[in-house]
């Protein structure tokens, strides 16, 4: 008997370790651990959680259609979940443990703690579906890790075209098997889940045709239309891709398929998987940063963070009276989702010119996002903060005045989401403390002020 465990991974297709124990030609049952206390204290968004309750679901039908049944393992946190697999084995007369590496290092010591427990009866074997290029596998000429985004994908680029990455599909059910899945609860034991079932189908009918649809209408546009958040520019897959409802390498197969020639390879879209990836062999390779450690101390180190708790509860709360923060926050709020341009404008916004410790932003995030992502989330941060893997200098900081008017020159995103702007004229909307007589907040700081302190900031020391 083969288990396989499901986790950030949540399909049959493009799956490394479920086609790993559908070639070893065993019974396989599949189970996944419910762990409340450790997403409490990971600060797991109940959107995302929501998306993952039901493509769970929707990969229980998929998995039962092939003979695999699925056991719910209900546990408390990590630490409880060698027993219960443990436990599970035994029952089951299980020879084999698979899964799939998830890389932020408690996730990593949750795996190693299971395989130890399991040594003596059961072989563990891990498998990187979570990413093109397994970590470890992109190094600098002289064998170390990258730390700077652009040779990274200059060199990943190099060996994606080098070497086959294949993905291993299912074609026929597994040998029969007598178990009997569990039904998923109806809840996590977790906050209450909630999400916008219409912008993001959980079928894996509906994920393929969204798949397809980006990339046949809109990643040739990617480039130019990608950071206009009032345009449907963006391929919005990203919840996707964080509970493992699709893989970046079928993303990879679907893009490479729709192109006649090797444009593909030079792609702004693709830019971003790599962008992924580079946040992932990161974290391998430096686990501090999975304790929230700067990637730059010596930068940090220059830096006084302020207790500033009003304008920190006004950022939350999208109140801050600079309309194009407020308006991508009120989208984050009511969404679970926000323009992928306006995360750096409002990360930039509180660690720079409000002065907040980047690790609040990265927690905030965590908890509201659809798409929250550790590694994704933790290098993104750190990159607004400059103190993260970046080539460029501290004194990058995001005026939001100007990016508001260029990337959203009409206001249109604006008045979607802050409607007391509709009836201010098109060039006051982007100026701090807009729309005040219709109810919209004064400005919580002084721009040019404060541009000043994060600049003298970071130069001391």
């Amino acid at each position: 008997m083969n288990l396989i465990w499901f986790r950030n991974d949540l399909r049959v297709q493009a799956n490394p370790a479920l086609a790993a124990a559908h070639e070893n030609g065993l019974a396989t049952t599949a189970f996944v651990t419910l762990t409340p206390k450790t997403w409490s204290e990971h600060c797991e968004s109940p959107a995302r959680m929501g998306l993952w309750h039901d493509r769970l679901l929707e990969v229980k039908r998929e998995l039962e259609d092939l003979n695999v049944p699925l056991k719910i393992l209900m546990v408390e946190s990590f630490d409880d979940c060698p027993a219960a697999i443990g436990e599970l084995a035994e029952q089951l007369g299980a020879t084999n443990l698979l899964f799939n590496y998830e890389y932020p290092l408690n996730e990593v010591n949750r795996d190693q703690a299971v395989c130890d427990a399991l040594m003596s009866s059961v072989h563990c074997v891990g498998f990187h579906g979570e990413v093109i290029i397994p970590p470890g596998e992109v190094k600098t000429q002289t064998g170390t890790d990258f730390k700077v985004y652009t040779p990274f994908s200059r060199a990943w680029r190099q060996r994606l075209v080098k070497f086959d990455y294949p993905i291993r599909p299912i074609k026929s059910p597994f040998p029969a098997n007598s178990i009997t899945s569990d039904e998923v609860p109806s809840d996590l034991g977790w906050q209450s889940l909630s999400y916008n079932r219409e912008l993001w189908p959980v079928t894996s009918d509906a994920i393929r045709e969204q798949v397809y649809q980006f990339i046949r209408e809109r990643e040739a546009d990617y480039k130019e239309k990608r950071d206009f958040p009032a345009v449907n520019g963006t391929s919005k897959l990203s919840p996707y891709l964080t509970i493992g409802a699709v893989s970046p390498l079928q993303l990879l197969h679907v893009q490479r398929s729709e192109y006649s020639h090797d444009g593909w390879l030079n792609s702004s879209w693709l830019n971003e998987l790599i962008w992924r990836e580079f946040y992932r062999h990161l974290m391998v390779a430096f686990p501090g940063l999975s304790r929230l450690e700067p990637f730059r101390p010596e930068t940090e180190a220059r830096i006084q963070w302020l207790d500033r708790e009003s304008a920190w509860q006004a950022w939350c709360q999208g109140e801050t009276g600079f309309p194009i923060v407020d308006a991508a926050m009120k989208q984050l709020l009511a969404t679970g989702w926000m323009h992928n341009r306006l995360r750096m404008v409002v990360a930039s916004f509180l660690t720079k010119l409000v002065g907040i410790d980047w690790r609040r932003g990265e927690e905030f995030f965590m908890s509201k996002l659809i798409d929250a992502d550790f590694a994704s989330n933790n290098g993104g941060w750190q990159w607004s903060a400059s103190v993260g893997a970046d080539a460029a200098p501290y004194f990058r900081i995001f005026n939001p005045i100007a990016q508001s008017e260029k990337f959203d020159a009409h206001g249109d995103f604006l008045v979607k989401w802050l409607p007391e702007l509709e009836m201010v004229p098109v060039k006051e909307r982007h100026k701090p403390g807009a729309g005040q007589f219709y109810g919209r907040p004064a400005p919580i700081i002084d721009y040019t002020k404060e541009r000043k302190r994060a600049l003298d900031a970071y130069k001391e020391g």
